[in-house]
């Protein structure tokens, strides 16, 4: 075989094997994320049966702070973190706020446990929304935030392991980074507690995940942040309206996708140590989780290389 044969045999093999990678891009890369009309709206504990519509983060903001939690199947966990974050919000004057639970599609008692929380806490603003279907945490979390009325948004996982607390600690690093409203994240992080009983005395599937995927992290480009995963992030309105419509995942690996474009949107990110301790309940399935999480970091980035996913900041 000649050499000119030989060449077009190998373009011929490395056009098959871009089209074959290419095709399973464009096979593992998520659905865009729809809204159905019934989650535009929410019930409170005085609207159980007559839900209202929610505001648009397109909107002017109404209140200072707004609370998102996604919740699925979490009717165990939820009161007791709930009760935590209303003790600690009522006794800060300056936070005016709404809470937004988003219920994930959940098979249990989710949405009704949460109006029953609603009445039960009938002096605070909380609103319930139900997915109709189960999209994930990063559907759940987007949904909230882009309806979301406050002028900072704080992501807040149900099961309650983040102290409600150290709210006031990122609050602070908001003033500092994004003053005046302008687009700003702080994320609540865990790294300063690797080397202590937190960390050491907690199951073996966390730590896998968290030390594989810190090694990915630095491959996809965000190695600058030492804890991307924990749930507990604040969100300026600027930086929601820029970040959230581009959000893409749905999974709970969507924390990443936010950081990266941030990252390519120039938005300043800082990391706050928060007190953290681990909840019994976790969802993850380790060996699922971890191959889930690789194709996903992948398919970020290579969605973004390509261009198949454009990053353009949106303009008011």
């Amino acid at each position: 075989m000649d050499s000119s044969h030989i060449l077009l045999a190998g373009s011929t093999v490395t056009a098959v094997g871009f089209g074959v990678l290419y095709g399973l891009l464009v096979y593992w890369s998520p659905d865009p994320l729809v809204t159905r009309e019934s989650e535009k709206k929410y019930r409170s504990h005085k609207f159980q049966t007559s839900p209202k519509p929610l505001h648009t983060l397109s909107e002017p903001s109404t209140v200072d702070l707004t609370v998102v939690i996604p919740a699925f199947n979490e009717t165990e966990r939820l009161p007791l973190m709930l009760s935590q974050a209303i003790d600690h919000l009522t006794t800060k004057a300056h936070h005016s706020f709404e809470i937004l639970i988003v219920d994930d599609g959940s098979t249990d008692r989710t949405t009704s446990a949460s109006l029953k929380l609603a009445t039960k806490y009938s002096n605070c603003d909380i609103k319930v929304v139900t997915l109709e279907k189960n999209v994930g945490k990063g559907g759940a979390v987007r949904h909230g935030m882009l309806y979301a009325s406050g002028e900072r948004m704080l992501m807040v996982d149900a099961d309650g392991a983040s102290r409600f607390d150290d709210l006031e600690l990122l609050w602070a690093e908001m003033d500092r980074i994004a003053p005046e409203n302008a687009p700003g994240v702080c994320v609540g992080s865990r790294a300063h507690l690797v080397k202590t009983d937190a960390v050491v005395k907690r199951s073996l599937l966390r730590n896998i995940l968290m030390y594989g995927l810190h090694t990915i992290l630095r491959i996809v480009g965000v190695g600058h942040i030492r804890d991307t995963q924990c749930g507990f992030k604040l969100f300026s309105r600027a930086a929601a309206r820029q970040l959230f419509p581009l959000q893409r995942l749905p999974t709970w690996i969507f924390d990443v996708e936010l950081l990266l474009l941030a990252k390519m949107l120039a938005i300043p990110v800082a990391e706050v140590p928060i007190d953290w301790h681990e909840v019994p309940g976790s969802k993850l399935n380790v060996l699922t989780a971890s191959l889930q999480m690789l194709r996903d970091l992948l398919v970020i980035r290579a969605n973004l290389v390509l261009g198949r996913w454009s990053v353009k900041p949106k303009t008011d």
